[in-house]
């Protein structure tokens, strides 16, 4: 018998520590970063963060692309576990484009098949996030 699935939204603020690493060498073309995160969640989930962030810069004013992956462990809706996301985001001659995805199979304990998207939104110098998930019915 399958389980059901549960859809659900959960959202708040969070806070971010980007700590700039050692770069790639120096060499000729896009200029290449590493950047350690740290990151704080309130409201729906109630976590922290670490992960490491590439990126790559341009010639060109308003380019540039960043990878990053990060491991979250807290609790979302109460249900108390660990995931991880991946972000891929790309910035066009200042068109950006962001994809924030959780990790397939990356949930663990209360958090063991957790799938879903991620939205982050930046108002007034603050973060925060709108995850869209689906999880197993407890």
């Amino acid at each position: 018998m399958r389980e059901a699935l549960v859809t659900a939204r959960a959202g708040g603020p969070f806070d971010v520590k980007m700590t700039p690493e050692a770069a790639d060498t120096e060499g000729e073309g896009s200029a290449l970063g590493r950047m350690a995160l740290a990151k704080t969640y309130h409201g729906d989930l109630k976590a922290t963060a670490r992960g490491t962030m590439l990126t790559a810069g341009t010639s060109v004013a308003g380019s540039a692309a960043y990878v990053a992956v990060e491991r979250v462990s807290g609790a979302l809706h109460g249900r108390r576990g660990t995931f991880a996301l991946q972000h891929v985001g790309t910035m066009n001659r200042g068109e950006p484009t962001l994809s924030i995805t959780v990790v397939p199979d990356s949930g663990t304990g209360e958090l063991v098949g957790l799938a879903g998207k991620v939205a982050i939104v930046i108002a007034d110098g603050k973060h925060s996030y709108e995850l869209e998930y689906t999880l197993s019915a407890p």
